[in-house]
């Protein structure tokens, strides 16, 4: 049996209309009215219909988490983390996180206005953004609130979060460069996606800046996996003038390709020298250890998670951009120096 407002109010011989004030903290309610309502709908195991609550404020309390197609899935460890940290901060906030993904690239941009329209989610977290992101300018147009995981190259204004993908990488092909190495590879996903651009260009202003010439037949896409690393690296290595050192888009590619140098006889850091992007928790337990690029995971979760609660309750972001700078690691994978 379903216990009501009106059971408490009869058991507490107070008005329906005080019994629900009480519950829902009103300062013109007492506090010992507030407490014996709360200890009674306690006792009688009153369950709060949220559905209705949430109708008369007009707000879903919820934010809509879209996976496209392609990139980020929950068995991704980098993308796991900045999940985690942002759900942690929209449950603190008494909101709801839904999940849903999109199996079809045709059908991404609807569900957002789909799940705002029926007042499912209050605001929309987009990830995985391209250079010409349709389902922002979809957002954008239909004024639907939203905090993006990345940038576009388009000269909008929206609320994001990104990391500087440029400047880490090019730390890391600095690095090799100091290391001796001419002749370096990258192996991404696709040019389309924001953060693989910006990786390239760092790619590309190290190599400029360094005085080296830039091989377009050294720059290749790739699956952003395991397998997709390695398939990358048989392509690379195949070359008759092949890479002395491979970076990877992110760290599952670059342990992909550590395989594949390692299933060809050769050593990894002393023949072909591999890195990646993330800092996931394998590369420093990899072997060899795996030199990276560390992204703030956790920070750009927690940022994320507490832009979005803003966004869903129709406040102003204070910091509506926020780009977040990459730390470099260097572990065995670079330099053999560590082994010792």
């Amino acid at each position: 049996m379903t216990v009501t407002l009106k059971d408490i109010a009869r058991q507490v011989n107070r008005s329906v209309t005080t019994v629900s004030r009480a519950l829902h903290d009103y300062a013109d309610v007492s506090p010992e009215t507030r407490a014996l309502v709360r200890r009674t709908a306690e006792q009688l195991g009153y369950v709060p219909n949220v559905v209705a609550r949430r109708l008369q404020k007009q707000r879903a309390d919820a934010i809509g988490l879209i996976l496209p197609s392609y990139g980020p899935r929950l068995s991704d460890p980098l993308f796991a983390d900045i999940l985690s940290a942002a759900a942690d901060e929209i449950t603190r906030a008494g909101l709801d996180l839904l999940i849903s993904i999109v199996h079809r690239p045709e059908d991404e941009v609807a569900p957002y206005y789909q799940r705002v329209g029926e007042r499912r989610v209050d605001s929309v977290w987009v990830v995985h953004t391209r250079c010409h992101d349709r389902r922002i300018a979809y957002l954008l147009e239909r004024r639907i609130p939203f905090v993006a995981g990345g940038r576009v190259l388009e000269d909008w204004v929206f609320p994001y979060v990104d990391v500087d993908y440029a400047r880490g990488m090019h730390s890391l092909v600095s690095h090799l460069i100091q290391l001796g190495h001419r002749r370096i590879a990258f192996a991404g996903e696709s040019a389309e996606l924001t953060a693989v651009h910006y990786q390239r260009e760092g790619f590309r202003h190290a190599l400029q800046e360094h005085g080296l010439a830039i091989y377009e037949d050294l720059i290749v896409e790739s699956n952003p996996t395991q397998r997709g690393g390695y398939d990358a690296a048989q392509t690379l290595l195949s070359r008759r003038d092949a890479p002395t050192a491979i970076i990877a888009g992110n760290d599952m590619m670059a342990l992909g390709v550590m395989s594949a140098i390692q299933d060809q006889g050769l050593e990894v850091g002393s023949d072909v020298a591999v890195a990646g992007f993330g800092d996931i928790p394998l590369a420093e337990t990899s072997h060899p250890t795996l030199t990276t690029v560390r992204v703030p995971a956790q920070q750009m979760g927690r940022v994320v998670g507490q832009m979005l609660v803003m966004s869903a309750r129709g406040q102003e972001i204070s910091n509506p951009y926020v780009l977040l700078q990459p730390e470099l690691i260097i572990r065995q994978s670079t330099d053999l120096d560590l082994w010792l």
